[in-house]
């Protein structure tokens, strides 16, 4: 399963990076917003930053609702770097995006997906990758995990490529739970990943282990 970093903040994009287990970056407006990043032109530098940082896939996602804005948006986002995966709203004129994308060999990774029949649209229409969102799910008392473990299947049982990319990722038993699931990426904040390594047995062991060394080395 592949680590990707739902943030636009550079530090923590570094931080994790520098674990040597990123493989790729998700942003939307909100995040960049978020960092006080506004103006095309400071988001199109911050999406380029973030490429060369990461070298991995960046998911760059396009303000337009209108499928020709769509168009006219992502291809300019696709052409800043190599990296950059266009990110498109599971919409009627999303998904007619995603084919018109797919049709010219532009990655793309649907968004906004919360059903089964979203996510069959996307992968025939060729996206990339689709992100249904775990966490958005849960807060309506939905089951967002049982959402991924389902598409899953799907794309198995009908030889779909598009990589299931789980999203709104809380904490961090959710990336486990997508885990057994089956996802073939999520995008998580920092801390979600960093809560990976907590393990008080993990913590105990090593003071134990750093005392034991203190004991026997004294003089």
């Amino acid at each position: 399963m592949k680590f990707f970093i739902d943030t636009a903040n550079l530090d923590q994009i570094r931080e994790a990076h520098k674990l040597g287990v990123l493989d790729g970056v998700t942003t939307n407006p909100s995040l960049m917003a978020k960092e006080h990043i506004r103006g095309e032109e400071a988001c199109n530098r911050h999406y380029v930053e973030i490429c060369r940082m990461v070298g991995g896939d960046v998911s760059a996602e396009v303000i337009a609702t209108d499928f020709e804005g769509m168009i006219r948006e992502g291809e300019a986002l696709a052409a800043l770097d190599p990296h950059i995966v266009v990110k498109l709203p599971c919409t009627a004129d999303g998904i007619r995006a995603v084919r018109w994308f797919a049709d010219r060999g532009v990655r793309t990774n649907c968004t906004l997906v919360f059903s089964v029949g979203q996510a069959l649209l996307a992968a025939k229409a060729g996206a990339t990758y689709v992100s249904p969102f775990v966490g958005r799910l849960d807060d309506i008392s939905e089951d967002g995990v049982g959402l991924v473990a389902h598409i899953v299947r799907v794309y198995r049982t009908y030889g779909f490529k598009t990589q299931v990319l789980a999203a709104s990722i809380r904490h961090t038993h959710h990336i486990i739970q997508c885990l057994d699931a089956g996802a073939d990426v999520v995008t998580c904040p920092l801390p979600a990943i960093l809560g990976l390594l907590k393990h008080p047995l993990t913590e105990s062991g090593l003071a134990q282990f750093l005392a034991d060394h203190a004991r026997v080395n004294q003089e």
